[in-house]
């Protein structure tokens, strides 16, 4: 957060968790960042666990309503701005996204 506000941005911060992002978002967020919705999720999380994500982890479609049923899995943060997105781990990441 800090480095994006250090680039004269001020993030608007989504809180998925009280907001969860619709599979149609999910989706999109996977295009932005040209990303296969496997390449983006938590596997280590307990929802990811508990639920038997891992059977799905191939299935393109089921991941995106999976995420959206279950959005702790989705790995974080994304930082989205306009076209582009990135996962801001490590946080210099969103470096790319700013400049």
């Amino acid at each position: 957060m800090q480095i994006i506000r250090d680039h004269g941005v001020e993030p608007e911060v989504v809180e998925y968790l009280k907001n969860p992002p619709t599979e149609s978002e999910i989706k999109k967020i996977s295009n932005l960042l040209s990303l296969e919705p496997k390449r983006f999720v938590r596997t280590n999380e307990n929802d990811f666990k508990e639920n038997g994500l891992s059977e799905k982890i191939s299935d393109d479609e089921a991941m995106f309503r999976l995420m959206a049923k279950f959005p702790k899995v989705i790995e974080r943060p994304i930082v989205v701005s306009d076209d582009r997105a990135i996962i801001g781990r490590p946080p210099e990441n969103v470096l790319k996204i700013l400049t």
